[in-house]
């Protein structure tokens, strides 16, 4: 005789064939979807070190757009402050060389009434030719006192070395009484003008005789 099993101590885990339900042995996953206890952030936009990095640069290039306006304004006044020196200076030495012997022309003046005053004296009847001369002989004096105040300079330069740099030679003559290349007369006077040759002197120049030769 078959011992049939209480139903009340089977494993309810069983089926009736003996096999047990694999259901049962599965633990249910929770619905992720679903969990309200899952914590979602909040979307802020850049991180806050992003955003701080982007206004500083904005702020560098704001100084240097400053700066580079004030550096342009700085520049164009330079470029008209240039200008206008251009222009004065430009204005300076036309004045200058239009006026540059106002002085000299000035004193021209009185050379110029001292001859006209001694030719006066000449044509009169009763004229003194001693004071013709010496009327003459001062407004000499006073031209070469007018032409030193500018910087004219005669060259007489009679028994000196014989310089082609402010003389020229007119003819050379034979002379034992002067050494070889030495002016023995002048025909003209040279002028220097602040050491630069005005007009060359004319001159002589001594030369061994042809027997010494």
């Amino acid at each position: 005789m078959t011992q049939h099993q209480d139903p009340s101590n089977a494993d309810p885990s069983v089926t009736p064939d003996g096999e047990q339900d694999v259901a049962d042995g599965l633990t249910p996953e929770p619905d992720v979807e679903n969990d309200d206890t899952v914590e979602q952030k909040p979307d802020d936009g850049a991180a806050p070190d992003s955003v701080a990095a982007t206004d500083e640069l904005q702020a560098e290039l704001d100084q240097a757009r400053a700066e580079a306006e004030q550096y342009r304004d700085q520049l164009a006044r330079l470029n008209a402050e240039m200008e206008n020196v251009r222009k004065r200076s430009q204005r300076d030495v036309e004045s200058a060389r239009k006026f540059a012997v106002e002085k000299f022309a000035s004193d021209l003046l009185e050379v110029r009434d001292s001859l006209e005053m001694g030719l006066n004296e000449a044509n009169r009847p009763d004229a003194d030719f001693s004071q013709f001369y010496d009327g003459m002989e001062l407004t000499r004096r006073n031209f070469a006192a007018s032409m030193e105040k500018v910087g004219i300079e005669v060259v007489n330069p009679e028994g000196e070395a014989f310089d082609p740099g402010q003389h020229e030679a007119v003819t050379a003559q034979p002379t034992s009484d002067y050494a070889p290349n030495t002016i023995t007369a002048v025909m003209q006077k040279g002028y220097l003008l602040n050491g630069r040759v005005l007009r060359a002197a004319k001159v002589v120049v001594a030369k061994a005789p042809a027997d010494d030769q």
